[in-house]
């Protein structure tokens, strides 16, 4: 079993590497900002990969013995909102029966998805020290799937999974043992019975809603239902849990300055022993908001109610 943790590249320092690695860290995340601005972080993650200090601080971790990952909303910059001028059947269908341009895209316009599927394995080649295992996500918005008369017999779930089928095929044509995550979250979490993952396809579990302040627990209920469900879906094999027991970002609202945080050593290690006995074989958590800026405010930032959890 591996642990990782996904920080902003922006907060990537050595010193962060070396706190992760000297704690046993296997996997270090990168995870471009979420939001509506997605896309944006996303080109600024591809510029920063681009700059020679950049690529040393990779290289160091690497180094250091950790594997790199990148993980990000992607959808946005998949298909490029600037082609809906001249191409809005590539774009999702709204529930008025209109083509919009502002979350996801018609997975069942197949010329849109070869621009999508393109586009996905030059990403791929562009994550520098990438190990193969890719996280295109859809966009980071409940209740935004494409309504057309095609896509709307498919479930978020089947809608995602269709764009990561045809995404792993055209990534498998230059890196063969590629395999890339089907993330279940939010409007995600349930499984697509109508599709079937193609070879290459695992499952990311990420249950968000535990740390929605309302009182109406439904959704949080279904979580932990689905969670065996989608196991038994996807399989275990490469199965990876995704938290945010260090995700200063969501307890800060993510709002600068950062908020002091501390996380909850027994809960992360009951939780932690519930996911391996499921059988994850990857658990990661969110490690936003706990760089340079937290540090300067209140110290260096204590991971280790994660990593003891793995000893």
């Amino acid at each position: 079993m591996k642990s990782e943790i996904l920080i902003h590249p922006e907060e990537l320092t050595e010193k962060q590497i070396d706190r992760m690695a000297s704690r046993g860290v296997n996997v270090l995340g990168l995870h471009p900002v979420g939001g509506d601005s997605a896309v944006d972080s996303l080109n600024r993650l591809l510029a920063q990969i681009e700059q020679p200090s950049f690529r040393i601080l990779l290289d160091y971790a690497a180094e250091c013995g950790l594997e790199i990952e990148y993980e990000m909303h992607a959808a946005s910059y998949l298909l490029p909102r600037e082609l809906f001028e001249t191409h809005p059947e590539y774009f999702r269908m709204n529930e008025d029966g209109e083509r919009v341009a502002d979350y996801n895209f018609c997975v069942s316009n197949s010329e849109g998805l070869e621009i999508v599927a393109a586009r996905a394995a030059e990403l791929a080649h562009r994550l520098y020290r990438s190990r193969p295992a890719y996280y295109f996500w859809m966009d980071d918005i409940r209740e935004k799937p494409c309504h057309c008369p095609a896509c709307r017999k498919l479930s978020v779930a089947e809608q995602q999974l269709t764009a990561l089928n045809r995404m792993i095929r055209e990534i498998r044509k230059t890196i063969p043992n590629a395999k890339m995550a089907h993330i279940a979250y939010l409007d995600c979490i349930d499984v697509p019975h109508a599709v079937k993952p193609e070879e290459g396809i695992f499952l990311e579990f990420a249950p968000i809603e535990k740390y929605k302040d309302r009182p109406d627990r439904t959704r949080e209920e279904e979580e932990r239902r689905m969670m065996p469900l989608l196991l038994d879906y996807f399989g275990k094999e490469d199965a990876k849990v995704l938290e945010y027991w260090l995700d200063n970002s969501l307890f800060s609202h993510w709002k600068k300055p950062p908020k002091p945080f501390s996380a909850d050593p027994e809960k992360v290690k009951a939780e932690v022993l519930d996911y391996a006995d499921a059988g994850f074989s990857l658990i990661a958590t969110f490690g936003c908001y706990l760089g340079e800026d937290y540090e300067a405010l209140y110290g260096e930032p204590n991971i280790t109610p994660f990593t003891d959890a793995f000893l």
